[in-house]
């Protein structure tokens, strides 16, 4: 599987949370490329079997500009065999908490194979180590699903 985590981290609390991940996968035995969203060869998007975005939220609500013309490319590009992940840092006292992750799902669950979403408080905590864990196994139990159909398909 050709998986990647794409992030944007401001204060450090997101990109925490995608490096965790990225250890629970490799506990897993499952190779992933992390990219800052700055690295990330969007050109190459299709190319991967699996994608986790990895995103603060900006103002009241909003994706940060660094992650619109990713966001774009997934409404744009052929990303149907894609399964994604959303993950994503944010503070409950604003009245959309985490609403980047939210706008990334909601448009994800149309153009890709929209797998599980994750929101931490602030910042990753004891108390989400399990809810870690938890998507990362529901990641890789629906996409070996989503995998086999498609295998399934192209053998028929």
């Amino acid at each position: 599987m050709n998986l990647a985590i794409v992030y944007t981290s401001k204060t450090g609390n997101t990109e925490e949370l995608v490096s965790f991940l990225k250890d629970l996968f490799f506990k897993k035995k499952i190779t992933v490329q992390l990219f800052r969203i700055e690295q990330f060869p969007l050109q190459d998007l299709t190319a991967f079997d699996g994608i986790i975005i990895g995103t603060y939220t900006w103002g009241d609500g909003e994706i940060p500009a660094e992650m619109l013309a990713l966001y774009r490319a997934f409404e744009t590009e052929n990303v149907e065999h894609i399964a994604t992940g959303v993950v994503g840092t944010g503070d409950s006292f604003y009245p959309h908490f985490c609403g980047a992750v939210d706008a990334f799902r909601d448009m994800l669950y149309v153009h890709s194979q929209l797998a599980v979403t994750l929101k931490v408080e602030i910042s990753l905590e004891t108390k989400d180590l399990d809810r870690c864990r938890r998507f990362v196994e529901l990641f890789l139990k629906r996409t070996t699903g989503f995998v086999k159909k498609e295998l399934l398909r192209t053998i028929l």
